[in-house]
């Protein structure tokens, strides 16, 4: 199956300015399902020659070449046979029946309600792992989140107004920082953007460097000047910043009713025979077709010059738009087929069970470029029998034990904790020692990075842990 493109980077003038179907094509791939949807009802109300076919027929890619225009319409009338048959054939072969249809759709149905930004922070904060004191803290904090997920007030006036010393501000704001949406509680775009890069393995990575230092020549596309300063080509920087546009700059606005209240999985993940099977939404997308009128109207004799041209022109544009869906479904299909093929204890046996995972390996068996794996899971669900998931959620870093195992980052935080719970409090333990009992289970890590999970965790150091 071909990817969205990605490979056309022949020159710097096509990195940098896309052809409109290729920009079409990609907004096709990045669009979550209802974001799509509208998308595609936009086209229909400007291209007369689609059509919403309520019986899912598809159409098949062909080239119109001028002098062969009248004989492809010729052919384009008896497609429909050949549609309904392939579709049919499809049908026939999928594993579902119509008692699982019926179940799934219960599920789109009825899995998500509409909440606001904030309500979605005060649930999760409702389950942190926080003292009183910081919750009361970060209950002030998400109060003054914008409905966009930034803080735009100061820290330090916020310190001053409520009386908080800043180092339990900060860290009240850190712990709303590690909540989803990823980037909600930035302070700034370049925060936000940079939180979001750190979730994705990408702290040391030429994008993080970019948005870090460089994020004003970036918006105004300075590439040529980032790559001198930086020191890399001028072919890195422009990746680097298709990857960055993937980010969303406005975390909260899932939750914005002007944007979309609802949070819609755009795949399920089922048990079928003892495998776990994945199903698209396909029931929010419309199935376009070319509609038969205007095939008749190309097959008339009378038809001028310039109304054919205007319908030829129309109709290649709904054939493409056609296709990108088509590879957009079978984009998001191949990625989620592999990530569950690889979380497959995930999915078994809950989130403590997830293994880490980037971009790129999955790109790799896929097929695909890892920007490719990037557009397609953004802002995408994933339903399953522990819940609704960003598609984000299950690439996590991660470590390799003595005895050849990977636990993601997820996994040895909560090793952490548990070694920590365990702990005698008249004599806690302190970080080098929980290096040791870590080496001790096969988990090889630095004591600054046990540190680091402990006040992601809201555990105080060892010397105020202890209890007399």
């Amino acid at each position: 199956m071909p990817e969205f493109g990605f490979q056309q980077s022949q020159s710097l003038s096509q990195q940098q300015k896309l052809a409109p179907q290729m920009q079409q094509s990609l907004q096709i791939l990045q669009a979550p399902t209802l974001e799509l949807r509208k998308l595609i009802q936009q086209e229909l109300t400007e291209n007369p020659t689609l059509e919403d076919d309520t019986e899912e027929i598809s159409i098949e890619e062909t080239e119109l070449e001028d002098d062969e225009f009248d004989e492809e319409f010729s052919r384009l009338s008896k497609m429909d046979d050949e549609w309904r048959e392939y579709m049919a054939q499809t049908r026939a072969s999928a594993p579902s029946r119509e008692e699982q249809d019926e179940k799934r759709r219960f599920l789109f149905d009825s899995l998500v309600a509409p909440v606001t930004l904030q309500e979605h922070l005060m649930e999760q904060l409702g389950t942190a792992d926080a003292t009183n004191e910081r919750r009361a803290i970060a209950e002030m904090l998400i109060g003054n989140i914008e409905d966009s997920g930034f803080l735009t007030t100061p820290v330090e006036d916020l310190c001053l107004a409520a009386g908080i010393p800043l180092p339990k501000l900060e860290a009240a704001l850190g712990l709303i920082q590690s909540f989803h949406p990823v980037g909600v509680g930035a302070q700034d775009l370049r925060e936000c953007l940079l939180i979001q890069l750190a979730r994705l393995d990408k702290a040391r990575s030429l994008e993080y460097r970019i948005v870090d230092a460089h994020l004003d020549d970036l918006a105004r596309k300075r590439y040529p000047q980032i790559a001198r300063k930086l020191g890399v080509s001028l072919d890195h920087v422009s990746r680097a910043a298709e990857f960055i546009a993937t980010l969303d700059p406005r975390p909260g606005r899932i939750f914005a009713d002007t944007f979309n209240p609802y949070i819609t999985p755009d795949v399920v993940v089922e048990r079928n025979d003892g495998d776990w099977v994945v199903y698209l939404n396909d029931e929010q997308i419309p199935h376009l077709r070319i509609s038969n009128t205007y095939k008749d109207i190309m097959a008339r004799a009378e038809s001028g010059r310039e109304a054919r041209d205007y319908i030829r022109e129309k109709i290649r544009s709904g054939k493409f738009l056609i296709k990108s869906i088509h590879q957009r479904q079978d984009t998001i299909r191949n990625i989620s087929e592999e990530i569950v093929r690889r979380q497959v204890e995930f999915f078994d046996h809950g989130p403590s069970q997830l293994k880490p995972l980037n971009m790129a390996q999955v790109a790799e068996s896929v097929g695909v470029h890892e920007t490719t794996v990037s557009r397609a899971i953004a802002g995408k669900y994933m339903a399953s029998v522990h819940g609704v998931f960003e598609m984000k959620y299950f690439f996590k870093p991660g470590y390799q034990t003595d005895d050849g195992e990977s636990m993601s980052n997820t996994s040895v935080k909560s090793a952490v904790a548990e070694i920590i719970r365990g702990e005698d409090t008249r004599k806690p333990l302190s970080d080098d020692k929980i290096v040791n009992l870590l080496k001790d289970q096969g988990i090889v890590i630095a004591r600054r990075t046990v540190a680091k999970y402990r006040d992601e965790l809201n555990i105080l150091p060892s010397h105020l842990r202890k209890s007399f």
